[in-house]
């Protein structure tokens, strides 16, 4: 058994756009946020205007000249007092997780650092910020369209989980569609077909995954499905003209990829083809984490510090109940 985390956002509704969002945290006490190798346009446009929102103030690890440099081509004002000159990405890095972890920041951000130097510092067992036994990334969609949002995972972090870490990452997907409001998401395991076939693994594992929730492995009360295709997941009509049924077909909250490479392709196909807007968060450590593409846009991440912020206020007591025999 293994404790996970559960709502305590006093939201009365499910938050379905990012202006939503934005609203739902004006009542939050102002966050901190902790950016590691802060010399990038997009981050300083989003922690400034995270900050003129009054959604979190900064501190800005990195070079210096830099940061200051591209403030001023910005014409953005920063406060130099918040600047940490660590022109080593590296050590920027260790320096931005230390200040989460020793609770002088609330808030962890990625700057313009490779995603795997970064993790390393996150995941440091001295003072790095593992918690639970699986972390994994959510990327956030707004879906206009379906006028919800929609939350893909794993596309940043765990390369090819196995049933149990797929397990611990739907948990973690649920406990922050919790966080947004949504009650009882729907979560959809994906696959190339929605029938089970041996020779696809990832059918496979996605039946064995539903079942699971049929006998109750999961503490939460939510929907599963799989294996589903992207169509019938998400498209009502698709659903029906394959004459697949269930309260998720058609209407997934949660998407759960089967690898880093398919679910990586799949969020970005979202900004880069539809021009949506995305967040990117990492779930399953001590304090929340913005995990975002270096080519990311401002709005991007400042949703995602918004995302953040909406994340610090909730209580973690979810389980699973996997990897034990009972007689």
């Amino acid at each position: 058994m293994q404790s996970f985390v559960q709502n305590s956002t006093p939201l009365t509704r499910a938050i379905t756009t990012f202006d939503e969002l934005a609203q739902a945290i004006k009542a939050f006490p102002k966050k901190k946020v902790a950016v590691a190798a802060a010399q990038d346009a997009a981050v300083l446009t989003a922690v400034n205007d995270a900050r003129q929102g009054g959604i979190a103030d900064y501190i800005l690890v990195g070079d210096r000249d830099k940061i200051l440099k591209l403030a001023t081509e910005l014409n953005i004002k920063l406060d130099e007092s918040a600047i940490v000159h660590e022109p080593n990405d590296i050590e920027a890095a260790g320096c931005a997780v230390k200040m989460v972890s020793e609770g002088k920041a609330d808030i962890l951000m990625k700057g313009y650092i490779h995603s795997d130097d970064y993790l390393r510092a996150v995941l440091n067992k001295d003072w790095g910020l593992r918690a639970g036994p699986t972390m994994s990334h959510v990327f956030i969609w707004e879906a206009l369209r379906y006028g919800r949002l929609i939350f893909v995972t794993d596309g940043a972090m765990n390369v090819a989980p196995d049933l149990v870490t797929q397990a611990n990452i739907i948990m973690n997907a649920v406990y922050l569609a919790h966080v947004f409001g949504v009650v009882e998401p729907k979560v959809a395991l994906l696959a190339a077909v929605e029938m089970v076939n041996p020779s696809m693994p990832a059918t496979v594992n996605a039946a064995c995954l539903a079942k699971m929730n049929d006998r109750c492995q999961y503490s939460e009360s939510f929907k599963i499905d799989g294996p589903l295709a992207l169509d019938n997941a998400l498209s009502p009509e698709s659903a029906a003209h394959k004459k697949i049924s269930g309260p998720v077909a058609g209407h997934a909250d949660i998407l759960i990829v089967p690898d880093i490479e398919s679910g990586n392709m799949l969020a970005k196909s979202f900004v880069y083809l539809t021009g949506g807007d995305m967040a990117g968060i990492l779930v399953g450590a001590k304090a929340p984490v913005v995990l975002t593409s270096r080519s990311d846009s401002s709005r991007s991440k400042l949703f995602s510090i918004a995302a953040a912020v909406l994340m610090s206020g909730a209580a973690r007591n979810l389980w699973l109940k996997i990897g034990k025999v009972h007689y």
